[in-house]
């Protein structure tokens, strides 16, 4: 069964966007890359692989585009409110990478609160009520098929 036709939304969410380019391309986005030429110097990705993942991405909904802002010929990649809700999935796998991928005191970038100017606090599942969740207390309810 094709992952884009699964009952399973992991599956179907890595099916658009669990490739690392596309991944890539969000991350960058939401660090103020608008532009073909930006996401190409930022990445080092062939032409031929970007084209076809922001065709895809703006195919999906996750990016639109627009004029340049600044009147030239280029287009610019926004961030649809769709993409822009892809948010904490990026900081999630950031925090995961932050916390597994690192030798103690090896240094990296950190997203920080531009208020406080402080990093931000680990992202955690919480119920309704507050209390957290892990994958011990949670379940996942299949569809019967």
């Amino acid at each position: 069964m094709p992952l884009k036709t699964q009952p399973c939304p992991v599956a179907r969410s890595v099916d658009l966007i669990g490739d690392r380019w596309a991944l890539l391309i969000i991350r960058d986005a939401f660090d103020g890359a608008r532009r073909f030429g930006d996401f190409q110097r930022g990445l080092g990705v062939a032409r031929n692989i970007l084209t076809d993942r922001l065709r895809k991405l703006v195919e999906a909904g996750i990016f639109t585009t627009q004029p340049a802002s600044d009147g030239t010929a280029y287009q610019e990649y926004v961030l649809t409110e769709r993409g822009e809700s892809l948010f904490p999935v990026v900081v999630a796998l950031r925090q995961w990478g932050e916390q597994h991928l690192f030798a103690p005191g090896e240094p990296h970038s950190v997203l920080i609160d531009s208020q406080s100017g402080e990093a931000i606090p680990p992202m955690l599942p919480q119920a309704a009520d507050g209390h957290r969740l892990t994958a011990a207390n949670t379940e996942v309810r299949k569809l019967r098929q």
